[in-house]
């Protein structure tokens, strides 16, 4: 019995140990977000572990091809997996990342990504309907915007326009002045239309 309870206490204490050198892997790694051509992986680590990254692997199923996905110096448990293709499964795994090396791989996390047709097919009538809001919404914005731009030039054209009338009008009693000079300068009694009127006896 005494045997039985140091050899306890041993293995507690290298477990500990070992604990205390070496990082766990991540745990809860769930996708979300899933769309045709991207997706979200989150995660969850231990606390207490000295994490000052994460390494994301993905791999096409049954393709040797993998993408190594490295954040280091972040406290961010997600990671969006982009480019993907339509219709087609991945594996993920995701590792910890601390000043002496990394953690083992996380359990595999297996996942397929949506038909474009599929994705259409899934939404619900709410779902479209809050996107065509969001669409007319964005629509009336840019058109108000459009209406207040051509309203601030059209006011700009007008003011234009009056100043203009404005100098046009006080120049012109001036000129009214000046052909009514010139032409009684001009006028003598022997013109007619400036001189005076003879009577017939």
């Amino acid at each position: 019995m005494e045997k039985t309870a140091a050899l306890l206490v041993l293995s507690a204490l290298c477990v500990s140990r070992v604990r205390a050198d070496g990082l766990s892997a991540p745990l809860n790694v769930t996708i979300r977000a899933l769309k045709v051509n991207s997706a979200v992986v989150t995660w969850d680590i231990l606390e207490g572990d000295p994490v000052i990254g994460f390494a994301i692997t993905q791999q096409k199923k049954d393709v040797r091809m993998l993408r190594f996905i490295q954040e280091v110096n972040t406290t961010t448990r997600s990671c969006a997996l982009w480019d993907l293709e339509e219709d087609t499964e991945y594996i993920v795994h995701v590792q910890s990342i601390s000043m002496r090396g990394t953690s083992p791989p996380s359990e595999p996390v297996l996942f397929r990504t949506p038909r474009e047709a599929e994705k259409l097919a899934s939404k619900s009538p709410e779902e479209v309907t809050m996107e065509e809001v969001g669409q007319a919404a964005q629509l009336r914005a840019g058109e108000l915007i459009i209406i207040v731009v051509v309203l601030i030039m059209w006011a700009g054209v007008i003011a234009l326009f009056c100043r203009q009338y404005d100098i046009i009008k006080d120049n012109e009693p001036n000129n009214n002045k000046d052909k009514t000079k010139n032409s009684s300068e001009c006028s003598t009694p022997e013109h007619p239309t400036g001189g005076l009127l003879r009577s017939k006896v």
